[in-house]
């Protein structure tokens, strides 16, 4: 394995350094992916650098994945039009916060509202 050394005013790097993206003209071919280990250890080489090879994918989607797709680009496009709806904002807000602090309450609003809006998706498509 490689021994990473950085430069000044660098201690840790976590997270994609580079990406491979859709459009060839403005990407790598490869992932850079950087690691940090926080757990205590007498070593001081914690950090990692691994390189990936761009994936293509081989086979077909399948009607499952195609349904999730499509699940997920309407309960998204849900959301964001319930999130600008002035009619449903103030009764969206006191019912989230009056759900917030229970047991399998929502944290975020964003979330309370995917909740509602999977929850009206899935009543109208019980097949998937």
């Amino acid at each position: 394995m490689a021994k990473v050394e950085w430069s000044a005013g660098i201690d840790t790097v976590s997270g994609a350094l580079a990406k491979p993206g859709k459009n060839p003209q403005h990407s790598c071919h490869k992932m850079l992916l950087g690691t940090h280990r926080v757990a205590e250890t007498t070593s001081k080489d914690c950090n990692r650098l691994y390189l990936r090879r761009k994936v293509e994918r081989k086979s077909a989607l399948t009607q499952d994945e195609k349904a999730n797709r499509i699940r997920f680009k309407t309960v998204a496009a849900a959301v964001a039009a319930r999130r600008q709806d002035l009619s449903k904002m103030t009764t969206d807000q006191e019912n989230f916060l009056a759900q917030r602090e229970q047991p399998n309450g929502k944290r975020t609003m964003k979330s309370y509202l995917w909740k509602l809006e999977m929850e009206t998706y899935d009543t109208a498509h019980p097949n998937g």
